[in-house]
């Protein structure tokens, strides 16, 4: 009997892969394996919909039970791999049971990095990573009233935003200059701050948290210039790390997550990544990149399944795409944004509506749009094709 197929991690990624893998013609058993105690669920929604109480976890389920059924592929929950043999094509998991594969898949996603300051451990003190951190953060802001939120990246203003809808206090504190300094231009972040300003929430730049006051509970912020702020609930978002410790245990290549081909294939060919945890070289950019994102995971996915059925998909010439609902906008971004060397924008934050390109060398290399998906998908073939960009289509995202 051929050994089964196993997928590490119980995310989008594996979620889709699992399915994937029988669709593109495998025979065998499918084995997901998962540390949390839900199948795989759409984690983006957890500091937006879910926290603002319109949606449950169910509700957040990426595919019903009855579709892994159907595919046959097994689950087993609450379950950690704890080592990889690639040399006689096994994993050991914490129960100490020892299961062998044929196919490998590394679906591990990335964590939450931790702010190691005194008082992190108090009552009310928050990560937004996983459907368990909601519960137990939607659990205590349920009769709280002041919220400070750590990091003014997308997590941060999505929870920010949901929060206020709770009719809280809101205070981001942003260590840089600005909000979304990493990710986007500075008129972009610009136009979130007055966003976000204009519903109540206020942002501090330049602030860093240097502890959390408190008994047993947290009651307040102390900032780097001495300042406190009341706090009740307190979220930490100040970025993610790849999970790769079993890749790196393995011997498998790890540069800022584990690294693959176009064909989503590690440096062992029986082993595959995709999603949070996977880096690559990018064919358009001509670099190594890794994406967060749904559609980053999707796509990987399929090139993952592809290939443990010995066949060929190719991803790393996709243009990334990523999104974030904040109140009544959608900000969609498509492509890369980092090393652009010219900017076109327009925005109109009274009728919530921005649209922004980017160049490299009159080249366009990403665009961001806010409420208005149709301009953007208009864009997007140029960022593909690596075309230069005509007037028409810069004058296309003036058009009211």
């Amino acid at each position: 009997m051929t050994a089964p197929c196993i997928i590490i991690g119980a995310s989008h990624a594996a979620a889709q892969l699992s399915l994937n893998v029988r669709q593109q013609g495998w025979q065998g058993d499918i084995i997901v394996i998962g540390q949390e105690s839900f199948l795989p669920y759409q984690r983006p929604p957890l500091s937006k919909t879910f926290l603002s109480g319109e949606k449950t976890v169910e509700d957040l389920l990426i595919k019903p039970e009855s579709a892994y059924e159907k595919a046959n592929v097994s689950f087993r929950l609450n379950t950690q791999v704890v080592e990889i043999d690639r040399q006689n094509k096994t994993v050991t998991l914490n129960n100490g049971d020892m299961l062998e594969y044929a196919k490998l898949a590394l679906c591990t996603g990335a964590t939450a990095n931790p702010l190691p300051i005194l008082g992190a451990n108090l009552k009310g003190v928050h990560y937004l990573r996983n459907a368990h951190d909601a519960i137990a953060l939607k659990s205590d802001i349920s009769s709280k009233k002041h919220a400070v939120i750590i990091g003014g990246g997308f997590i941060g203003l999505e929870a920010a935003a949901a929060l206020r809808q709770k009719a809280m206090h809101v205070t981001i504190l942003e260590a840089q200059d600005a909000i979304l300094q990493r990710v986007v231009s500075p008129e972009v972040a610009a136009f979130f701050t007055q966003l976000h300003e204009s519903f109540g929430v206020v942002i501090r730049p330049n602030s860093i948290a240097t502890s959390f006051e408190g008994s047993e509970a947290v009651t307040a912020v102390t900032c780097n210039n001495g300042e406190k702020i009341p706090a009740d609930v307190v979220i930490i978002g100040i970025g993610v790390t790849p999970e790769t410790r079993l890749a790196e245990q393995s011997g498998l290549t790890v540069k800022n997550g584990i690294f693959v081909n176009e064909f989503a294939q590690t440096n062992d060919p029986d082993i595959v990544a995709a999603g949070d945890c996977a880096s690559y070289f990018h064919e358009i950019y001509q670099t190594d990149i890794r994406i967060e994102s749904i559609q980053n995971a999707l796509e990987q996915s399929k090139s993952a399944a592809a290939s443990m059925n010995n066949k060929q998909i190719a991803f790393s010439s996709n243009i990334p795409r990523f999104w974030s609902d904040q109140y009544d906008i959608k900000l969609q971004i498509c492509g890369v944004i980092d090393g652009y060397d010219a900017v076109e924008i327009e925005q109109d934050l009274e009728k919530r509506v921005l649209n922004a390109l980017y160049f490299r060398k009159e080249k366009l290399i990403a665009a961001i749009a806010v409420n208005n998906p149709a301009w953007l998908t208009k864009v997007q073939p140029f960022i593909k094709n690596g075309e230069p960009v005509n007037n028409e289509l810069i004058e296309s995202m003036r058009q009211k």
